[in-house]
């Protein structure tokens, strides 16, 4: 049965929500809940599968899935409630997903997310195909994507050098070097996650339960040893938590991944790569593949050195990937738009709070 069909009561009182705030709440969040009356809001902070975890007024709460829900919740959500029982889920900001790695389904990751860590570890080569990648995803979901490199204590790396070779291979995406153990970098982190929801991605032991715990300034998520051969880590993290920071916003914790598959409209790949999005502005034909076609302003940047070989078979994989991927309800312009308000909305926010 869909949400809409379980009555919700008229005139029972709306509990306060200012215990809300810390976890996100807004009066956008306020106008959504209007549309069922009675009901009170509570936020996604764990999925259990039988229940959900719920940042409520009254604390947070286990609350039984008693019927199936159309969106089916996911961590990062803000539910409508009746007493203890969840009753719709509130129109999402954002919905930052990826491909399955074992179907051609989507895997909800978390849901209204505005800023994405791309966690790497310095301890193993760090792969800036996986980190375009998890950019796109980010994207995709009108959040923004930050590089962080875990572990610059680690001995033999040179970190700011590899901070550098990332940034260059990945224009237009901040790059930050931190060590959980050191507190390098914390602050920084801090200063982005400040009135944001924040998830991480990132392999088996690339130092994001490390980060959580310093962010939160205690022990929340299980650290596991790390081969030393090739440095891969245990899944440590098991399911997605959501944690309330210290300093301000909240951080969904997640578990590691090792496949990134794309499940994106093909936007979200030229939001990535901006440099040849504006170099195919500049080609003669408005439909051109960047391969063997005249006048094609790509290629020449290739030729000339202005662009990197690399960079340009980067773009294709995923470009090739993303129009090849299933079937995704918004169209094209209606995803664009969604992304375009999501963007500027999120912007006036951060310039407001300057």
């Amino acid at each position: 049965m869909s949400d809409s069909a379980h009555p919700i009561e008229p005139g029972l009182t709306r509990p306060d929500t200012a215990a809300l705030v810390p976890y996100g709440w807004n009066e956008r969040w306020a106008e959504c809940l209007a549309a069922y009356p009675g009901a009170h809001a509570g936020r996604v902070t764990r999925h259990d599968g039988s229940a959900l975890h719920l940042a409520t007024s009254g604390g947070v709460v286990v609350a039984p899935l008693i019927r199936r829900l159309d969106p089916a919740p996911a961590v990062g959500d803000w539910v409508a409630c009746v007493g203890e029982e969840p009753v719709a889920v509130l129109p999402r900001e954002s919905l930052f997903r990826r491909r399955a790695a074992d179907r051609e389904v989507d895997q909800v990751l978390a849901a209204n997310v505005d800023v994405v860590f791309l966690v790497c570890g310095l301890d193993r080569v760090v792969k800036t195909g996986r980190i375009d990648r998890g950019a796109t995803l980010a994207r995709d979901a009108g959040a923004i994507p930050i590089v962080v490199l875990t572990k610059a204590a680690v001995g033999g790396v040179d970190a700011e050098t590899v901070a550098a070779e990332v940034a260059a291979a990945s224009p237009g995406i901040e790059v930050l070097i931190t060590s959980a153990r050191e507190g390098v970098g914390l602050d920084a982190l801090r200063e982005l996650a400040r009135d944001q929801t924040v998830t991480m991605l990132g392999e088996s032991g690339a130092g994001k339960s490390s980060l959580v715990n310093a962010l939160l300034g205690e022990d929340v998520a299980a650290i596991g040893e790390v081969r030393h051969g090739d440095s891969k880590g245990r899944h440590t993290t098991t399911s997605r938590d959501m944690h309330v920071l210290p300093t301000g916003g909240v951080l969904i914790d997640t578990p590691g991944i090792r496949g990134v598959g794309l499940w994106v409209e093909p936007e979200a790949v030229a939001e990535t790569f901006t440099d040849i999005d504006d170099l195919a502005a500049l080609c003669r034909f408005t439909d051109c593949g960047h391969d063997t076609e005249p006048g094609c302003a790509v290629t020449e940047a290739v030729a000339d050195g202005r662009l990197t070989a690399s960079r340009l078979a980067g773009w294709r994989g995923l470009h090739d990937e993303a129009r090849t991927s299933p079937h995704i309800a918004l169209t094209y312009e209606q995803a664009r738009a969604a992304k375009e308000l999501s963007r500027n909305t999120k912007a006036a926010e951060r310039r407001n709070r300057r």
